[in-house]
């Protein structure tokens, strides 16, 4: 059964919360060592589905999908940092500043049309993240800029995806994310390093399939839908993260940031209404 774009976007917002849980449950391991143990795994898994598929793991458009890869390293990297050092569904918050990114770097990279009316529902949006953020004293000038600079970097990343729509399978995609990523984490995690014990290897596995999931899923939406509702749909990813937060960490917000998590969703839902 064929899926649609906004249906994939959701399934990989689920699979990008249960991946941001995780990776909380393990603050003893360093954010850089995830980051390996995940590109490890999402490395091996991609390659051998798409030699079974018998299709070609370096693509077509090389240079597109090197750039994907290095963007999102320094998004997912910089994001993994945040999720360690403030609570939940802040760092989400600060990461999905990505979907406005995503759109306003689209008018330039993809040349698409943007409804006038789709910014002010962004600026809604965006509003709703600025009253999180300013409501909640945990975060640091150091991790707003980190989360700031992961959503740009994802922004970027998105935009290329949709590039390389017509000329990359979705799995050649996700297999130069762990490609370019592992070198660049193996450097960093030689300063870094904690031997993982017992259950933390359980942990690192399922972060893998996690993020592995939801990447495939996020590439599929993304190559098949319109960009700025796609993107917008990405603001689930901090209702999740509000209600794991709540209920596995104990992280309680005033009643300012669910003002501004009403704005954030209302907003999403009048951008997928647009035509």
């Amino acid at each position: 059964m064929k899926i649609t774009s906004v249906q994939s976007m959701l399934l990989a917002g689920i699979f990008f919360a249960m991946m941001n849980v995780s990776v909380k449950f393990i603050p003893h391991i360093p954010a850089i060592e995830i980051v390996w143990f995940r590109s490890v795994f999402s490395l091996i898994f991609t390659f051998v589905v798409l030699r079974n598929k018998a299709i070609s793991v370096f693509g077509n458009n090389k240079a597109s999908l090197i750039i994907r890869g290095i963007v999102g390293s320094i998004s997912l990297i910089l994001f993994f940092y945040t999720l360690q050092r403030i609570p939940l569904a802040s760092a989400v918050t600060m990461q999905y500043l990505s979907p406005i990114f995503t759109t306003l770097l689209g008018i330039f990279i993809l040349k698409e049309k943007v409804r006038p009316i789709q910014f002010l529902y962004f600026a809604m949006a965006f509003a709703g993240v600025l009253i999180i953020q300013g409501v909640d004293p945990r975060i640091d000038p150091l991790s707003a800029v980190m989360g700031i600079v992961s959503g740009l970097a994802a922004g970027v990343a998105y935009n290329m995806i949709r590039k390389l729509k017509t000329s990359e399978h979705p799995l050649v995609i996700v297999f130069y994310f762990p490609l370019v990523t592992l070198p660049v984490a193996s450097i960093i995690m030689y300063f870094d390093w904690v031997m993982p014990q017992g259950w933390d290897w359980v942990m690192l596995l399922w972060i893998g399939f996690c993020t592995q999931s939801a990447q495939y899923f996020m590439t599929v939406a993304y190559q098949t839908g319109n960009l700025s509702r796609v993107s917008s749909l990405s603001y689930m990813g901090v209702l999740y993260a509000l209600i794991f937060g709540f209920f596995l960490f104990g992280e309680t917000f005033p009643l300012a940031s669910y003002i501004g998590m009403a704005l954030v969703l209302v907003g999403i839902l009048l951008n997928l209404r647009v035509k």
